[in-house]
């Protein structure tokens, strides 16, 4: 089968996922919803854990060409720091509360996946976007980078952890707004939060 048929059942699978939640469907059900026969999802992916995994390469590809595209547009790192927030964000709000403990709970290695792609492309990326805020003085001279960056991932951890944030009680999105705009916001110099106005006043 051609590739463009592959990308496409990967982009309505994964919206699919997005907006339903991964278990709530059979296999059977994932068929008839992407329009296929079952010889030819059979001729693509090995079952449904396989189309799972292969969602999430596909959704990783996604975010990395929508970084690309932020950074072309904004030069300064408070605002790319502000842009990834507002992608992420974005992306929240249009995922079903069950689609991140789908994940934790019945795809660990997929989720390992994602830890895997958080360790090896956003720290890098994000120590990067803090070294540039320090050198551009926007943000704080005596911010320790490597731990920053940390401390911000593993703030994701903590937004997903439903037994912290049970989605039946809280809007998964407002707490990611919640905890990185304003701690974003601490790390910034005066100098770093006029440049950046724009963004803080619409978020």
């Amino acid at each position: 089968m051609s590739r463009t048929l592959r990308d496409t059942l990967l982009e309505e699978a994964h919206q699919l996922f997005r907006r339903e939640g991964i278990e709530s469907q059979s296999q059977e059900q994932i068929i008839a919803a992407l329009d296929v026969s079952p010889s030819t999802f059979r001729e693509m992916f090995a079952d449904k854990h396989d189309l799972v995994l292969h969602t999430t390469y596909y959704d990783i590809e996604r975010q990395k060409r929508e970084h690309e595209e932020l950074f072309a547009r904004v030069q300064n790192p408070v605002g790319r720091l502000l842009g990834l927030l507002e992608l992420g964000i974005r992306d929240l709000r249009e995922i079903a509360p069950s689609y991140f403990a789908d994940l934790i709970h019945h795809y660990p290695d997929v989720w390992e996946v994602g830890q895997q792609h958080l360790a090896t492309y956003s720290y890098p990326q994000i120590s990067g976007i803090l070294n540039e805020g320090v050198l551009q003085k926007m943000l704080r001279g005596d911010i320790n980078i490597g731990l920053v960056a940390k401390i911000i991932l593993e703030q994701l951890n903590m937004v997903l952890n439903e037994q912290i944030f049970p989605p039946s009680r809280y809007n998964v999105a407002e707490v990611f707004r919640s905890v990185y705009l304003y701690y974003i916001r601490g790390l910034c110099t005066d100098e770093g939060i006029r440049a950046a106005a724009a963004y803080f006043a619409r978020m």
